[in-house]
């Protein structure tokens, strides 16, 4: 039971983010910007990209603390063969943000999500 001296809770980072429309219309931007990048777009010739949006739009919502559970195949297992290096890692990351930042969303909110996405790293990155 909730103590009511201890005020409203705070919202998660997908409410701050604005919930699940906010969250669509970056991952929309997001792989428009993954795609038209000459290095990471081969990655992406034979996947399904219907299938891949509503993978990501719920691995952000869990990672943002929303409503819907991520029900994927671990994100070791769903990047093993893809060989991705460092780099391709933060090319990711910089579309990311540049994403976040185009659908309105602070450097303050961003540092934020790029710090929980981080430990993500050793299980993406497989190649040298």
């Amino acid at each position: 039971m909730t103590d009511p001296h201890d005020g409203p809770a705070s919202p998660s980072l997908y409410e701050t983010v604005g919930g699940a429309p906010a969250v669509a219309a970056v991952v929309d931007l997001f792989y428009a910007k993954v795609l038209a990048d000459d290095d990471l777009a081969p990655h992406f010739r034979t996947t399904a990209l219907p299938a891949l949006k509503a993978h990501q739009r719920a691995f952000i919502t869990t990672a943002l603390g929303g409503p819907e559970a991520y029900q994927g195949r671990p994100v070791g297992e769903a990047h093993a063969e893809l060989g991705l290096a460092d780099g391709d890692f933060d090319r990711v990351v910089t579309h990311l943000a540049a994403s976040l930042t185009e659908a309105g969303v602070s450097a303050e909110l961003i540092a934020t999500i790029a710090d929980r996405l981080a430990p993500l790293r050793p299980q993406i990155v497989t190649s040298s």
